[in-house]
């Protein structure tokens, strides 16, 4: 991928793909992998890339940034528009996002805020009228109130997707190329269309992850590829079944709808590079009844975009007001819109006034330092993560105060101060960098942090669902008695945003006022690392990155039957079971009348795997609540 390059919406790039010749078509992925390299050259927003001599491609995006209309990307060779340079340049881009689909701004207009309201209204209330049924809202059973399950059209795109996803799976990642990816992307874009917005995000993230896994980037995780595949495939299972749950359809992250007035204060800003070529920040608010908000700017631009973004102003209301000021001040907002993510729209309706903020220790503010580590990491926990995994920077923050204890590799080891003063009693936690990015100050700042053992800090940030009793800081303060603890500038209104200030000597105290650290400076063993899970862990990413021949590896050579074993005798029996069906399904050959080879039936295999994903899933999910419990740490 060549974040130069403008984002692409998926229909653009499904229908490029569609039109080349099957020769052509051979030829792709080696094409790719060529024009990603190349030099782009920038005029305005129009990108163009030199593909040989005679042959130019130009990518003309539209007002959102993003190439959403085929006449916006243009080749000057003889075969274009069905020529190997136009359609090589496109699957080079980024995938653009949903809002820059729709032909959206990052902030919605009044009229657009308005017009959502009378469908978001239908659904809340359970009467389906015209519009809502039209545009693919499953339709709702009136006497009743219940949902009656997904449309025609919805069970349609969903089972699309499901196949779609379901090739993927069988090919894996080395053969999950330009085509197969394309065939993601249209029925992402069908999927749209019916208003599976859960499932369009889904098959989205799943391409992204397996242009980074084929293409190596250092910020990939077959982990996540792997999270992606389960959530479509169990997402679009559901619903080509006629699952009723309206959880499993979703919401578009841009409907907003009224939502009043509001007194909202800053919290931190947090810093968003993203690997499909975004940047910008995200400003976290609190409410005065406690309700997270968000007002984010994001767009193409990458790193340099997330660095001036810090200090960018504010697109709500007066736009009197930046980022940096609004972080530690605080609006008064009348006709606020907001989306189901917590995002606050900025409609020529939206009035905000600047009114001076709170410290972290008054107010909502202080209200969150107030509740016990593990009962706020329980109750974040107990909703899932299929928000923060849509939308990385969604979601409630927690905060605590925390002694730091020590130190090992990237992350610190905290323990949680209690009120009684024991703080060699309290939760111990690891703490973890939120994006490790050169051009972000999060890395320094901890190694700054890593040298003060004994320092007692105040904390928000963001929980890691899959690490055990991991916090990823966003911003950093005193502790309000004052002991041992950060002394902070006043322009900085008592907290350090850790992905743009840059924490300095002066800013600490003398290594001699620090106490020493008393109990453990280390954690236990992870026990979502250390279980015998990794068995069946390590069969489901083999089954993604190798395909259903690498899942087969284990029934051929003997090796499925010590590894299930050695799981039951750890007592999951379950996860040997699953690993069994997983290992023999993968194998499982057809023959026709005459003896040949059959082709493997996908559909089969992709339950067989999504089974022991979701098992997989739900048992370390359970792992990592039992790590946030004090006995755990002790």
């Amino acid at each position: 991928m060549n974040t130069e390059l403008p984002p692409v919406a998926p229909e653009v790039v499904a229908a490029a793909v569609e039109q080349l010749t099957s020769r052509l078509r051979k030829k792709l992925d080696a094409a790719i992998e060529t024009y990603t390299t190349l030099p782009v050259t920038t005029d305005g927003s129009v990108r163009r890339v030199r593909c040989g001599e005679d042959a130019e491609v130009t990518l003309v995006p539209g007002p959102s940034g993003a190439v959403t209309d085929a006449a916006q990307a243009q080749c000057s060779c003889l075969l274009a528009p069905r020529c190997l340079h136009r359609t090589a340049v496109l699957g080079a881009a980024p995938v653009a996002e949903a809002d820059a689909v729709a032909e959206a701004s990052d902030q919605p207009s009044e009229a657009g805020a308005e017009a959502a309201e009378p469908d978001l209204s239908a659904r809340e209330s359970g009467t389906p009228d015209g519009s809502a049924l039209e545009s693919g809202t499953p339709d709702t059973d009136v006497a009743a109130g219940a949902p009656t399950g997904p449309t025609a059209a919805q069970v349609a795109a969903a089972a699309g997707l499901w196949a779609a996803a379901a090739a993927v799976l069988a090919a894996g990642v080395p053969g999950a190329g330009a085509v197969p990816q394309a065939e993601v992307l249209r029925a992402a874009h069908t999927a749209r269309l019916a208003g599976l917005h859960r499932a369009e995000a889904a098959a989205l993230r799943v391409v992204r992850a397996l242009r980074a896994a084929r293409a190596r980037h250092d910020g990939h995780r077959l982990a996540d590829l792997v999270d992606g595949l389960r959530e479509l495939l169990l997402t679009s299972g559901l619903l080509a079944a006629s699952e009723p749950d309206p959880a499993l359809v979703g919401t578009a992250r841009r409907s907003y709808r009224p939502g009043g007035s509001l007194k909202v204060h800053g919290v931190c800003r947090e810093p968003v590079i993203s690997a499909t070529g975004y940047g910008g920040v995200v400003t976290h608010v609190l409410a005065e009844d406690g309700r997270w908000f968000s007002v984010s700017d994001v767009k193409p631009g990458g790193p340099a975009r997330a660095r001036g973004a810090a200090i960018a102003t504010v697109a709500l209301g007066s736009g009197s007001l930046d980022h940096a000021q609004l972080s530690r001040g605080g609006l008064l907002i009348s006709g606020a819109t907001l989306s189901p993510d917590g995002r606050l729209g900025a409609g020529k309706g939206v009035r905000a006034t600047p009114v001076t903020g709170l410290s972290w220790t008054s107010g909502p503010l202080a209200r969150l330092f107030a509740r016990p580590l593990a009962q706020a990491a329980a109750a974040r926990l107990a909703r899932g993560d299929d928000a923060e995994r849509a939308e990385p920077q969604a979601g409630e923050l927690i905060g605590c105060d925390v002694v730091v204890v020590g130190a090992a590799e990237d992350h610190l080891f905290a323990r949680e101060l209690t009120p009684d003063g024991a703080d060699s009693e309290g939760l111990l936690i690891r703490l973890v960098p939120a994006n490790n990015h050169p051009e972000l100050a999060h890395a320094a700042n901890f190694r700054k942090l890593a040298s003060r053992p004994g320092l007692r800090l105040r904390v928000v940030g963001r929980l890691d669902p899959d690490r055990a009793a991991t916090l990823r800081p966003l911003a950093v303060g005193p502790v309000p008695d004052g002991t041992a603890t950060l002394l902070l500038p006043p322009e900085w209104a008592g907290h350090a945003d850790l992905g743009y200030d840059r924490l300095e000597g002066a800013h600490f105290p003398a290594a001699g006022d620090l106490p020493p650290v008393e109990g453990r400076t280390t954690l236990a063993p992870d026990p979502v690392a250390e279980a015998p899970l990794w068995r069946l862990r390590r069969l489901v990413e083999v089954a993604v990155s190798g395909g259903r021949r690498a899942a087969a590896e284990p029934a051929r050579d003997g090796a499925r039957a010590s590894g299930a074993v050695a799981l039951r005798r750890s007592g999951f029996r379950t996860a040997a079971d699953l690993a069994d069906a997983l290992a023999a399904e993968a194998d499982r050959r057809g023959r026709d009348v005459f003896g040949r080879t059959q082709q493997a039936d996908p559909d089969a295999y992709a339950r067989v795997w999504l089974s022991a994903a979701v098992y997989l899933s739900g048992t370390e999910r359970a792992l990592v609540e039992a790590t946030w419990q004090p006995s755990a740490t002790a």
